[in-house]
């Protein structure tokens, strides 16, 4: 899978402990709009999909976390590799977070089922949504929460940009 960028924060402590957390997200276009998790809660969007799970492939976990987040069931056939973002910075718990994080292009299917979101999800308010790329951009940029999490928000904001630079939401 290409790399798409790497996000190093150099604020860790090198030769730490380390904890290592790989995930896969979904790119779901339709109608040149993308399919986003909102946290009500903070106001930020980022794309479905989460943790990959040590006994399970990269396409069952984006099924299984797109299926949890959003109630949308990805169509396995239409899976493709997109890119992968490297992500390092201080841990919350451990000297140094490392994160892989595995962006697949797919479709989904039409009929959408019961979300199960976990607590920290529930309390943040997650729900899914179709925003236009750039008001996801835009909300992410705008958002101020701890320095952990602005590294998310702007990773989901870098690669929205380079989809759209890419030409994916032109006649879509």
């Amino acid at each position: 899978m290409r790399i798409l960028f790497e996000m190093d924060k150099k604020d860790y402590v090198p030769n730490g402990s380390v904890f290592r957390r790989p995930s896969a997200r979904a790119v779901i276009i339709k109608d040149r709009k993308i399919a986003m998790v909102y946290s009500k809660k903070y106001h930020y969007y980022k794309f479905p999909g989460g943790g990959i799970e040590a006994d399970e492939c990269m396409e069952d976990a984006l099924v299984r976390e797109v299926l949890e987040e959003t109630g949308l069931c990805v169509v396995r056939e239409s899976i493709q590799e997109y890119g992968q973002v490297h992500r390092i910075q201080k841990g919350t718990k451990e000297d140094i977070f490392i994160q892989d994080n595995y962006y697949f292009l797919c479709r989904v299917k039409e009929d959408l089922e019961q979300p199960c979101l976990d607590k920290y999800e529930a309390d943040e308010g997650f729900t899914l949504t179709f925003p236009e790329p750039q008001l996801a951009i835009d909300a992410n940029r705008k958002t101020i929460l701890d320095d952990f999490t602005q590294v998310m928000l702007e990773r989901e904001a870098l690669v929205l940009e380079l989809l759209m630079q890419e030409g994916y939401f032109k006649g879509v």
